[in-house]
């Protein structure tokens, strides 16, 4: 009954006295025990301490087999009360004991629990390791309920670390496990979690609908923490779908319970939907008091911290208190980036931004609207490839990739580029174009009309057959809205450098089609290389690359599996590549020599030049299990992203000749992440990667134009563009590579 939160009948059943027989069995401590337990569902809280507190005494006097399990129940309460350290004492205590006494089920318990713990202190990347363990030991003991409470535990942390995606994966899985086990008042608190996925990855209507259905359920079981809960997320997706009126009544009745001491949790999330309700209707004061009982919560969690700052400076803004407000954003910011440094696996921070991300972009209109364009630059660089920047701080002077000292102009002249730094932002997006000789600002629309056009041509460029083709509609839109404001600053021949924001990493810009004189692909007016952020471009004199021009060409390996064929040009394109260097200045790992282990061996730091010639894969859930596809050893066949960021590089350039190199997955102010983002932060200068599948018919002619332009001396950038035009514009016009679904796959991005 407990475990459904049905806690009043369980302390109904349970309202007896013991006959004295009884009085130091197992029984005993098990009555006490589960009525600490139902007393703690129902947020009586010092009920429950005594009734545990009872149960403990009798198990260590009595029944010290059962200590442990009566351990796991306290520090349930102990988390209930937000004094974590305890809780992990005591679920640690309970582990020790678990194990003394073969207790397998309190040994899962507990380390469910000590998972939890980790999540709740926001030790993330403790939590998720912990939480991965503790499914794993409770499903090979067949303990579906601990497995279920595991992955929802898991779930909850991939959502504050921002991964949305893994977070309602594991929710989905928990909430069902739950449901089919019977115990619904679990399935609630997940479906819960659910909801806010879907909120998350901005499908609303998902989220409002399945948060009624919760809130019936939680109605019908009496669970108030449920209840409240449920009607604090309608209230934020009323919010966030402009429809506050809507939310009012929710936020209005969470807040009633909590004040009639009906739920004691949700009450920092209720006073932030409050406040920006009174902000709404200008109740400057009350809204101010709300905000203000949020961020001085010592024990709030960090996400509610950061928002209420954001909204307090939003609130003073409104009332003319520019200076204020100013502080405030950068307060808020600054507890995003000190809460995402606090994490070590560079796994998880990959995401983390993309729970703060909402407030950089109210941080950036703010200072934009009152006339600091330069200043919203900043802010928004101090977004953008920080895990790539931090990897390459091992290898960098750490000076050198720092925002503090940002002279955008300065880079420009460098590079002898103009540079196109996009933002786009849920109300409005930005172009910052950065020339030698000054830095201009356009507005653009906001992300709800860039995004759908992005994706739409993402799948139409891969049959346009020329420029004006009218499947290439989407491509002259793009044009319009991302390139044409800045046109008269962007020379004809210009070098570009194009730092791209959200969804516009998975685009290639030299794709787009330009409507004058007549329709053409921009690559024929521009040179266009990828960056991810200013800070790693300044950085550029800080590491030289390799001046060794020698080559490590890896590929054309034996097919390991059904799911990678052999792919009949690579013996072709392998040798073209190698023609290039002399023998003394190569290194080739093919056929059967082309595995993982023989790349590592091969101190690829060694090399200018790195070239792949095989398969690869992009994951979209776990970016750094991305991997180039080698020949097989034992069971192993494919080096992955996460083994290439611990071999450091300093290669001019690195070539990944395979399928979807550039990854599948774009993350907040971090861009698309798989194998070239994996190359660039172990410190290659230069990596060309694919945005979708290659063809293995037109490669080695392309990679063959490609290596004779850089062995002219080209850089990397202009050898190929030169390599893409022989494709576009060739001697025979009935050639089908002309199309950019031959040529356009290759993409340059710049390290520094």
């Amino acid at each position: 009954m407990v475990s459904r939160s049905a806690w009043r009948d369980a302390l109904a059943l349970l309202n007896a006295e013991l006959p004295p027989s009884l009085a130091a069995s197992d029984v005993a401590v098990g009555k006490n025990m589960v009525e600490g337990m139902a007393y703690r569902v129902g947020q009586n809280f010092k009920q429950s301490a005594e009734r545990i507190a009872l149960a403990e005494s009798l198990a260590e006097r009595f029944q010290p087999q059962l200590l442990c399990e009566v351990l796991n129940a306290r520090g349930a309460l102990e988390m209930n009360n937000e004094n974590y350290a305890d809780a992990q004492a005591t679920h640690g205590r309970a582990l020790a004991l678990a194990r003394q006494y073969g207790r397998r089920d309190e040994e899962a318990s507990a380390l469910v629990s000590l998972a939890w713990v980790a999540g709740r202190e926001e030790h993330f990347d403790e939590a998720v390791e912990e939480g991965q363990n503790a499914v794993q030991f409770s499903r090979a003991l067949g303990r579906e309920g601990l497995v279920a409470t595991a992955l929802g535990n898991l779930a909850s942390n991939y959502f504050e670390l921002g991964d949305f995606d893994n977070a309602l994966v594991f929710y989905r899985q928990a909430a069902e496990t739950s449901e089919r086990l019977g115990l619904t008042g679990h399935a609630i608190y997940w479906l819960t979690g659910v909801a806010n996925s879907y909120a998350a990855l901005h499908d609303y209507t998902s989220a409002q609908d399945l948060s009624q259905h919760t809130l019936q359920l939680a109605r019908t079981l009496n669970w108030m923490e449920a209840v409240t809960e449920c009607l604090n997320d309608l209230a934020s997706f009323a919010l966030a779908t402009d429809r506050p009126d809507a939310g009012e009544p929710h936020v209005r009745e969470a807040l009633q319970l909590e004040q009639q001491g009906l739920d004691h949790f949700g009450a920092p999330q209720s006073r932030l939907i409050a406040g920006r309700i009174e902000a709404r209707d200008r109740h400057f004061r009350e809204a101010e008091k709300y905000y203000r009982q949020v961020m001085n919560d010592p024990k709030v969690e960090k996400a509610l911290r950061w928002e209420s700052q954001a909204r307090l400076a939003e609130l003073h803004d409104d009332q003319g208190m520019t200076k204020v407000a100013e502080r405030e954003f950068s307060q808020s910011i600054a507890t995003i980036q000190a809460a995402r440094d606090s994490i070590d696996r560079v796994d998880l921070k990959l995401s983390y931004l993309a729970g703060g991300i909402e407030f950089y972009d109210d941080y950036i209109d703010f200072l934009i609207n009152h006339g600091k364009e330069y200043e919203a630059l900043r802010v928004a660089e101090l977004s953008r490839a920080r895990a790539l920047n931090e990897g390459l701080a091992q290898s960098a002077h750490a000076s050198a990739l720092s925002t503090s000292n940002l002279r955008a102009q300065e880079i420009a002249q460098k590079m002898k580029a103009t540079l196109l730094f996009y933002w786009v932002g849920q109300k409005r997006s930005h172009l910052w174009v950065i020339t030698p000789t000054g830095t201009s600002h356009f507005d653009l629309p906001k992300a709800a009309d860039v995004e759908p056009l992005v994706k739409s041509y993402r799948d139409a460029v891969l049959r346009v057959s020329d420029a004006q083709d009218a499947a290439g509609a989407a491509g002259k839109q793009l044009y319009a809205m991302l390139v044409a404001p800045a046109k008269k600053l962007i020379p004809n021949g210009a070098r570009v450098i194009v730092l791209p924001d959200a969804t516009l990493a998975a685009l290639n810009f030299e794709t787009l089609i330009a409507p004058e004189p007549q329709a053409h692909f921009w690559i024929e007016d521009v040179t266009v290389t990828t960056a991810s952020s200013l800070t790693l471009l300044a950085a550029s004199t800080a590491r030289a690359p390799s001046k060794d021009a020698n080559l490590l060409l890896v590929g054309n390996t034996v097919q390991p599996n059904d799911d990678f064929p052999a792919l009949p040009q690579a013996p072709a394109e392998m040798k073209i590549v190698e023609g290039y260097f002399p023998a003394k200045r190569r290194e080739v790992l093919e056929g059967a020599q082309a595995t993982p282990s023989a790349y590592l061996a091969s101190k690829p730091e060694r090399f200018g030049y790195l070239h792949f010639v095989t398969h690869g894969t992009a994951s979209v859930t776990r970016p750094l299990e991305s991997a180039v596809i080698l020949s097989k050893e034992g069971d192993s066949y494919k080096l992955y992203a996460r083994e290439i960021l611990k071999h450091p590089l300093t290669a001019r350039l690195v070539t990944i000749s395979a399928c979807e190199g550039a990854g599948k997955r774009a993350y907040s102010g971090e861009g698309l992440v798989g194998l070239s983002w994996a190359f660039l932060r172990a410190g290659a200068h230069n990596v060309v990667g694919a945005l979708w599948e290659v063809s293995d018919a037109s490669t080695p002619e392309f990679m063959d134009a490609f290596y004779r332009e850089l062995g002219k001396g080209r850089d990397p950038a202009s050898a190929l563009r030169a390599a893409k035009l022989t494709l576009l514009h060739p001697a025979d016009p009935s050639i089908v590579f002309r199309r950019p679904y031959y040529w356009a796959p290759f993409q340059l991005y710049a390290g520094s």
